[in-house]
């Protein structure tokens, strides 16, 4: 008798709607697509795709075996129904058209996405782990990206975590294009950004100010006039509690010197522990900060709140391990609107 997997069904229902959803991506951005998606042939991109990767029809022939002609006829076939021409004459040598480098890109995306589908049912059936790709916008703390993710780690199906941390445009690039599950930011999906996603809020936290306990002897007063002229560490500019933090000084009238700006928030802690200044950090993660870097708590800005987000291409989540991220997270939030 045959039992019904529910996470290789969930795992093929995840990348069935990626595959489906870069579809749609194609008609959108070009729109030649559109009158031609129900009449394409996978079977003819599929040898056009590997003739351009080989280079030339006669090396795809002796790789597949297939007679010259018959690739050549698959390809012609295939330009008819895109009404475009993929390749051009170069001396002897075929060359991609600039079309027909556009339509490999999607070519490439497309039976990628179709091999990770077979081998997520095969890696389930046989009881391997799959990936489950995350991109971590290089402001957010690591520990706190420790924290979102820690639910997902719990889960009893085999994953393996692949984290990849860079600016936030660069990670929602990739996400745009599947190469990413989720990514994690302080900031919802950006609305100049051209790219169709779903912002799930996970929490926000207070934020604190942290010094070494030799810098913290030296000032003078209490929290939060002691800032006051005090070397002061700050998030880089891309940082959504920047702003925040900077006005909240203002609204204090707080005037610190402002020795150093970070976009890595791993830097600044390390700057901040060897004592160059004081440093702002979620108060979530305080009593860690305060063990890793031999510092102490000087105060909350309570009204300086970081919040952080999970960003998908999905409005209702349907993998796994980005649902037990959305579920367990501090603040359960909906999705805000698509944008892109």
């Amino acid at each position: 008798m045959l039992v019904a997997n529910p996470y290789c069904a969930n795992t093929v229902q995840m990348l069935r709607l990626r595959l489906f959803d870069k579809l749609r991506v194609q008609l959108n951005v070009y729109p030649f697509f559109s009158n031609c998606l129900k009449m394409l042939n996978y079977k003819q991109l599929h040898h056009f795709w590997s003739v351009a990767r080989a280079g030339g029809i006669t090396r795809a022939s002796e790789r597949s075996g297939l007679a010259p002609q018959t690739l050549s006829g698959q390809i012609t076939a295939l330009e008819t129904t895109l009404g475009v021409s993929l390749f051009r004459r170069q001396g002897r040598r075929l060359v991609l058209t600039e079309t027909g480098s556009m339509v490999l890109d999607y070519a490439e995306e497309i039976f990628r996405l179709g091999a990770e589908l077979e081998d997520a049912v095969h890696s389930s059936a046989a009881g391997r782990t799959l990936p489950f790709r995350v991109g971590v916008a290089d402001v957010v703390p690591k520990a706190i990206a420790y924290v979102l993710l820690a639910p997902a780690m719990a889960l009893t199906e085999p994953f393996r975590i692949i984290c990849r941390e860079s600016k936030l445009d660069q990670l929602l690039g990739e996400l745009a294009v599947h190469k990413l599950d989720v990514v994690l930011a302080d900031s919802p999906l950006p609305p100049n950004m051209d790219v169709r996603g779903y912002s799930h809020k996970l929490g926000e936290s207070a934020v604190g100010f942290f010094a070494t306990p030799a810098l913290a002897g030296t000032l003078k007063g209490s929290f939060p006039r002691c800032l006051d002229g005090a070397p002061l560490l700050l998030p880089g500019a891309e940082a959504s509690v920047r702003r925040p933090l900077l006005r909240w000084l203002e609204d204090h009238k707080i005037r610190p010197r402002i020795v150093g700006e970070f976009d890595d928030s791993a830097l600044m802690k390390a700057f901040g522990e060897a004592g160059a200044g004081i440093f702002p950090t979620p108060s979530l993660i305080g009593d860690e900060v305060c063990t890793k870097h031999g510092v102490r708590c000087l105060g909350l800005a309570e009204t300086v709140k970081e919040a952080f987000y999970a960003i998908s291409v999905e409005r209702r989540l349907t993998h796994p391990a980005v649902r037990a991220i959305s579920s367990a997270a501090p603040m359960r939030g909906e999705a805000d609107e698509a944008v892109g």
